[in-house]
């Protein structure tokens, strides 16, 4: 069952079956009720049904109306042609034969005779229209009247059940069957005219609305018991179609709820208007094509058909998904606004239900403003109360205003805060409610903040002295030791062994005061605790020397320097000291830690980086890195942070961080990017010139 309820293939024959036999149900119900109506009167042939013969009348009378209107209010219904015999004749303009009639006017041929002009009005051209007059009266069917006397073969509009009122100036058709009466006014008498009037089915070929009907009430005829079948199967079928649809729509293998689409999100309200704007149009159409009756029109008419099935189906399927998923009503925009307005009803009250003041005092406070406006407004019309409106309208301004003031004195100052200011006060007695308990809380918080600063900076300096006071300590041994350490050196010593430990004790003592020297500086320059000398340096110059005094340990490592200068000399302005301890810690590192055999590239050039055309140089000192770096730029700038985490090497973590430290001191850039197994080093400087 679940395999018939998901199964596209039938859903699909299903949707094509369903307007199908909607459309036999349709046609069966019209042939029953087309037979009903003009096939009980044992006509074998169309012409000889009452339909016939009323539209007969009909375009006869009309043209009778036409010639009386051309000869006495100047109606161009008729175009006069040449005289034949004496007699004016009017031939019918072709641009009206068309307008009405359901097409019968394609197959009657009339010839109407003003008794008073001999003028005659025809829609048939000849020679001899006395012949014509013969011709007429020998015709298959025919109709005339001369002088109050019908004369015809057709059964519906003879003299016995036709007649002219006088009085009135209309035909009277009497159905026999019904008892009847269809009308046809003529506006002056006819009296004056001698009509005669024949059926010419070979006046044409063309497809007519008559053609059509006529068509359809010989095929009724013919098959009369057919749609004795076609309709209870039809019936059928369509109920069976239409509960299999029910059942199965929204249904998807591998899928247990209601699968939805963009178009079942749509609000239903939306959808069905399109649909019925759509339906309306394309209804109206296929009714109008029925009427402009030919093959192309009757084709589009189905075509129109089924454009109208298919948009009732997206809506009735969009309707049962909805239903079946339970969001029917959900789906509808009024709903969706209702919701939306409820929730935000219900966030208000629950606002006010809360335990602070404030939002009770809110809510209350605007009410009232509510209640006090509508009442002043609705007295709007005495001269007080548009005094009392508008003097509570200024009164409620100033409220909000000195309201919004305070706000922008507590958003300043926080932003105060927020710059690292701490002498930050608000006045609190310049406020009021609510406002007045956040200045306090402002004032504690400034107040903490500016504590917590002079805690901070307290203990920075206490840590750097710390730093400085071991340094110093440490310093004052490890001297003596370096001295004994060289005296030892200068022995003439035998032994291997104590040569070896004698070199390990050098390089270890030298790598501590390294490491003690390093300290003492991190702590001054984090301190800011450095006093700086700036002077104009050639910064080619002073790579030049520091590539110079390193090329030995370049050497060893067998690392190749790559160098980009610009031709032209760039000057910065630094602490000379400071600007070779950055380059040199740099330097150190690569000989640290770069790939031997590899290739260091070092770039400098000049850049303009913002708006005030001030030019930087540029500093850019790009290695591979022999250990893999799996660490962030951010984390190898910290202190005490290596690259080498095995820490076999002889660094001591402090370098990158002081070159940073001391490269932002004199008002410069320094960033680390770290891209795989590529270190970089970028440095902005300020170009003086």
């Amino acid at each position: 069952m679940n395999n018939l309820r998901t199964s596209k293939a039938l859903k699909f024959v299903s949707y094509i079956l369903f307007p199908v036999f909607v459309l036999l149900i349709g046609l069966s119900i019209f042939h029953l009720a087309f037979l009903d109506e003009y096939g009980n009167t044992g006509a074998t042939k169309f012409i000889d049904t009452e339909m016939f013969s009323s539209d007969y009348v009909y375009y006869i009378t009309d043209n009778i109306q036409n010639a009386y209107n051309q000869k006495n209010n100047g109606s161009r219904m008729f175009m006069q042609l040449e005289d034949v015999n004496g007699n004016e004749i009017y031939y019918l303009n072709r641009d009206y034969m068309y307008s009405y009639y359901n097409g019968i006017n394609e197959y009657v041929d009339f010839i109407i005779i003003d008794k008073e002009t001999n003028a005659i009005y025809t829609n048939m051209r000849s020679s001899d229209y006395n012949k014509e007059i013969e011709n007429m009266k020998n015709a298959t069917k025919y109709w005339n009247y001369d002088n109050g006397n019908i004369e015809t073969n057709m059964e519906y509009i003879n003299s016995n059940n036709i007649r002219y009122n006088s009085t009135y100036q209309y035909f009277v058709i009497d159905d026999v069957n019904s008892g009847e009466s269809s009308t046809y006014a003529v506006d002056k008498a006819i009296t004056g005219y001698t009509i005669y009037s024949r059926y010419n089915p070979d006046r044409t070929g063309g497809l007519t609305n008559y053609k059509i009907v006529e068509g359809i009430y010989e095929f009724c005829l013919k098959h009369k018991e057919m749609p004795i079948y076609i309709l209870p199967i039809s019936v059928i079928a369509t109920f069976a179609i239409g509960i299999y649809l029910c059942w199965a729509i929204g249904h998807e293998k591998g899928k247990d709820e209601i699968t939805l689409n963009y178009i079942d999100k749509i609000p239903y309200e939306i959808l069905f208007l399109a649909w019925t704007i759509l339906l309306t149009i394309f209804a109206a159409g296929a009714i109008e094509c029925l009427h402009i009756a030919n093959y192309i029109t009757v084709i589009f008419a189905f075509v129109l058909y089924f454009i109208c099935y298919i948009i009732c189906a997206i809506t009735a399927v969009s309707t049962i998904k909805r239903l079946k998923a339970r969001k029917f009503i959900k789906s509808f925009l009024i709903y969706k606004v209702g919701k939306w307005m409820f929730d935000k009803l219900k966030k208000m009250f629950e606002t006010i239900d809360e335990k602070t003041t404030e939002n009770k005092r809110l809510f209350w406070y605007y009410l009232l403003f509510i209640i006090i406006s509508v009442m002043l407004a609705c007295l709007f019309y005495t001269g007080i109360a548009i005094i009392l409106l508008i003097g509570f309208w200024i009164w409620a301004y100033y409220k909000l205003k000195k309201y919004i003031i305070g706000q922008e004195k507590i958003k300043n100052a926080l932003k105060d805060i927020y710059e690292g200011k701490n002498d930050v006060k608000l006045n609190e007695e310049e406020l009021t409610g609510v406002l007045k308990e956040m200045s306090v809380y402002v004032n504690d918080i400034a107040s903490g903040f500016s504590n917590a600063i002079q805690e901070s900076l307290k203990s920075e300096r206490l840590k750097t002295e710390l730093i400085t006071n071991v340094s110093h300590d440490i310093k004052t041994p490890l001297t003596s030791i370096i001295n004994y350490v060289d005296l030892l050196k200068k022995e003439n010593i035998q032994g291997e062994k104590v040569k070896e430990y004698i070199e390990i004790l050098d390089k270890k003592s030298q790598r501590l005061k390294k490491l003690t020297e390093d300290l003492v500086e991190a702590s001054k320059v984090s301190s800011g605790n450095v006093k700086l000398n700036f002077e104009s340096i050639a910064i080619k110059e002073l790579f030049n020397q520091t590539i110079g005094e390193f090329k030995d340990r370049f050497e060893e490592k067998n690392l190749k320097i790559e160098v980009g200068m610009p031709e032209e000399d760039i000057k910065i302005k630094a602490d000379s000291r400071y600007l070779y301890r950055i380059i040199e810690n740099l330097f150190s590192n690569i000989t640290k830690y770069a790939l031997e055999s590899s290739r260091v590239y070092i770039d400098v050039k000049e850049e303009n980086r913002d708006s005030n055309n001030q030019k930087y140089i540029n500093i850019s000192i790009k290695n591979i890195s022999k250990d893999k770096l799996n660490i962030s730029s951010d984390e190898l700038m910290q202190r005490f942070v290596r690259g080498d985490r095995s820490r076999y090497t002889e660094g001591s973590g402090l370098g990158l961080s002081i070159a940073k430290s001391l490269t932002e001191l004199q008002g410069g850039k320094f960033d680390i990017i770290i891209d795989g197994d590529l270190f970089k080093v970028e440095i902005d400087w300020p170009i003086s010139r």
